[in-house]
């Protein structure tokens, strides 16, 4: 039988069992989230690192608009989500839609090959992108050959290229796993809608504009956040393609890229470090809220 305690004379038991099987997990969520929020939030509020730290109360949000470093890092962040999450999520959908037609043979294979990506190792990744785009690599051969253009493209180099080939390592990497979410949802949608729309000759771009988009409205949802969250933390693809500099001249640096050159890198500084990552947080939450008021608008 299971331990319970009386308290009250309103009747109330109280599970001590329960208590006991959750106190594990309560703890270590305490110990690895709680926690660090709040010392991260006591560090913002501080300067340098270790025994050099200095209270600077809120000078370091002061120093956040006067940084044109962070500035950069920030600008270089809204631009990758506000180009990148549209064109990959629009990808996704479209992969899925077309894997998800029963007359496409080996689909099972194309929906492990697009999805691959996602699961590779990130040396590998960044190996292959490295060869794939150096000047002399079977991208700009290809390109050169087929007459798209006449000279090299120097995508590590070029400021504007660089950020190009961000927007293409993210995309190559995640559309496979936003695909699944609209492949498993397109599966469950009753096909007799489908049919019933198409024996009142409704054209298949209506169907898929007036049935399959409102049906998906959930897992778009999910799948914009999800991206949204990832993107504006975006640290991997950067790190590994220009070797943790955000190169060249700053033109791909991201917020948590700056965040680790401040805690790790150069002249480190904790606490303005952690106001940074306070940005993000911001950020995330408010575009998260947006979202979600838009799709409660919609419906």
């Amino acid at each position: 039988m299971m331990a319970a305690v009386k308290r009250g004379g309103l009747g109330q038991y109280y599970n001590v069992n329960g208590w006991l099987f959750v106190a594990p997990a309560l703890a270590l969520i305490s110990l690895f989230m709680i926690y660090p929020i709040v010392r991260s939030l006591v560090l913002s509020l501080y300067s340098g690192k270790g025994m050099m730290m200095k209270f600077a109360g809120l000078g370091n949000i002061t120093r956040l608009v006067n940084d044109p470093v962070f500035l950069k890092a920030l600008t270089n962040t809204m631009t990758f989500f506000v180009i990148q999450v549209p064109i990959m999520l629009t990808f996704a959908l479209l992969l899925a839609v077309a894997l998800n037609n029963p007359k496409l043979r080996y689909s099972g294979l194309f929906r492990t090959l697009i999805f691959l990506p996602c699961v590779s190792s990130l040396v590998a990744y960044s190996i292959l992108f490295k060869s794939m785009f150096a000047v002399d690599g079977v991208v700009n051969n290809t390109l050169m050959m087929i007459g798209v253009m006449s000279t090299p493209i120097s995508w590590l180099t070029d400021p504007f290229w660089a950020k190009v080939l961000i927007i293409i390592a993210i995309t190559w990497r995640w559309t496979g796993y936003n695909m699944i979410f609209y492949l498993a949802a397109l599966q469950n949608i009753d096909r007799s809608i489908y049919e019933a729309a198409r024996i009142d000759g409704i054209p298949p771009w209506r169907r898929f504009v007036h049935l399959t988009v409102p049906m998906l409205k959930p897992v778009i949802l999910f799948t914009t956040i999800t991206s949204t969250i990832g993107t504006l933390q975006l640290f991997d693809e950067v790190y590994s393609l220009t070797e943790g500099k955000g190169g060249p001249a700053d033109a791909t640096l991201t917020l948590s890229l700056y965040i680790y050159n401040l805690t790790f890198r150069f002249m480190p500084n904790f606490g303005y470090a952690a106001t940074v990552s306070y940005v993000i947080v911001l950020m995330v939450a408010l575009l998260s809220m947006v979202q979600f008021y838009a799709a409660r608008e919609r419906q």
